[in-house]
């Protein structure tokens, strides 16, 4: 069997029951108004971790040809685990990268392609231009952490880690608090 970067067997999907790893946190919406963010729990399944071609395709559209270009090459690519909230079915996640850090901490980088609704195609809203989701999750060795979920955002391509990340880690409207690798 396969090993990951950070020598966990690699999971398999046997129909649509994942037998990889599970995350959960506390989605903060940074962004809303009224009376202060809204938070919701959310469950990340990972059933598979990408392959280096897999990275490789996307690395090589974005650096090539831009985010439109992810978006056609992560179409195409098959399901490797699901993002949910409280009574929703999810959104397929078709990329999931798991990078070592120091001290036994790891980044998982998840790329999926986001629905954007009739009200921002209307509006012509700045997140027509990223027409995809990049969650990144930063887990230390005792499998807690934090992360961030890109909403109108431009990802970058990470020449240390070889993998596409958030261009800007420090301001992202939505963050993804207590996230927390499930057993």
């Amino acid at each position: 069997q396969a090993t990951t970067p950070t020598s966990r067997p690699a999971q398999t999907v046997q129909g649509d029951k994942a037998t990889g790893e599970r995350f959960s946190a506390t989605a903060v919406n940074m962004a809303a108004t009224g009376s202060g963010p809204v938070t919701t729990p959310i469950s990340i399944v990972i059933s598979r971790w990408s392959t280096d071609a897999e990275r490789d395709v996307l690395v090589n559209a974005l650096q090539e040809k831009g985010p439109d270009a992810v978006l056609d090459k992560l179409k195409d690519m098959p399901r490797a685990g699901s993002i949910a909230g409280p009574g929703s079915v999810g959104q397929e996640i078709h990329f999931a990268r798991r990078i070592p850090g120091p001290g036994n901490s790891e980044r998982v980088v998840l790329v999926t392609d986001r629905p954007i609704s009739l009200w921002e195609m209307r509006s012509g809203a700045r997140t027509v231009e990223y027409p995809f989701t990049l969650v990144e999750l930063h887990v230390g060795p005792n499998g807690k952490g934090e992360g961030k979920a890109s909403v109108a955002t431009k990802v970058i391509f990470d020449k240390d880690a070889k993998t596409i990340v958030l261009e800007n880690w420090d301001n992202q409207p939505v963050a993804l608090q207590n996230v927390t690798r499930d057993k």
